[in-house]
């Protein structure tokens, strides 16, 4: 992984600074994508302060022209690209369909699947130069788990990347180009402040008498976690897998699916 470079979409909070952390402990040049500047330098120099390299590239990924300049400052400043992190996301507004207008759907679609389409599609083209890895952060809602009532939008952009997954990974193996999909359960980051919950109305109330994740009794998965594995999934370790979906949730979503 030493000197390779990464390009990480919401890379200032959470999964995305996790995982940039977790990279460039481990040699990777990232390059921090996000809407927050002060988050993403806020990041960057932590990873100096650790011995690593990052730069901030100021990035909404649902503006089409915004991540094609992020990427190509990235490739400019180092002179290549090797692994694509789409995890930039919004949690949206959750609400029964009667509640829930087509604007809030589409809002939602347009971020988490519309800008995972864009950085992957403006990513590609160095990517081929030497083949690399692209890694989606999806979630267990929509594609293991449908018992959150009112999260139609939320589940329908998470299902939506994993198959543009799976149907990238078939399109680029030739290019010799990676790409997979995480799907975290309840994980201990801000995503929850980007929610507008309405969906109150429509929530199916069930209790899990012995905590509704069975491996911790409950407690969330931490950030450091996924960027473990989406470090993993990025490295020569998981050469010859693609196209596969990780979930990451210490089995939740078969206890709530």
């Amino acid at each position: 992984m030493q000197d390779k470079v990464a390009f990480i979409s919401g890379g200032g909070s959470g999964i995305g600074q996790a995982t940039a952390q977790v990279l460039a402990r481990q040699g990777v040049r990232v390059a921090l994508a996000g809407r927050t500047p002060e988050e993403l330098t806020e990041v960057a120099e932590q990873i100096a302060r650790d011995g690593g390299s990052a730069i901030t590239v100021p990035c909404d990924v649902s503006d089409e022209d915004s991540v094609r300049s992020a990427i190509d400052t990235t490739v400019q400043t180092w002179g290549r690209l090797d692994i694509v992190v789409a995890n930039a996301g919004v949690n949206g507004t959750w609400a029964g369909i009667d509640d829930l207008t087509v604007d809030d759907f589409r809002t939602t679609v347009d971020i988490n699947l519309v800008g995972t389409f864009t950085t992957i599609k403006y990513a590609v083209p160095h990517l081929r130069e030497r083949g690399g890895s692209v890694v989606v952060t999806s979630s267990v809602n929509g594609t293991r788990m449908f018992s959150n009532s009112g999260a139609s939008a939320y589940s329908s952009s998470k299902a939506g990347q994993v198959a543009l997954t799976k149907m990238l990974a078939v399109e680029l193996g030739p290019a010799g180009i990676r790409v997979n999909v995480v799907c975290p359960g309840a994980i201990s980051t801000e995503i929850s402040d980007n929610t507008k919950a309405e969906n109150e109305d429509v929530q199916i109330p069930v209790e899990f008498p012995r905590g509704e994740i069975p491996l911790t009794g409950g407690r969330p998965g931490s950030a450091e976690q996924v960027g473990d594995l989406i470090a993993f999934l990025a490295s020569d370790h998981a050469s010859h897998i693609s196209g596969t979906e990780l979930w990451i949730d210490g089995a939740q979503s078969l206890l709530q699916g």
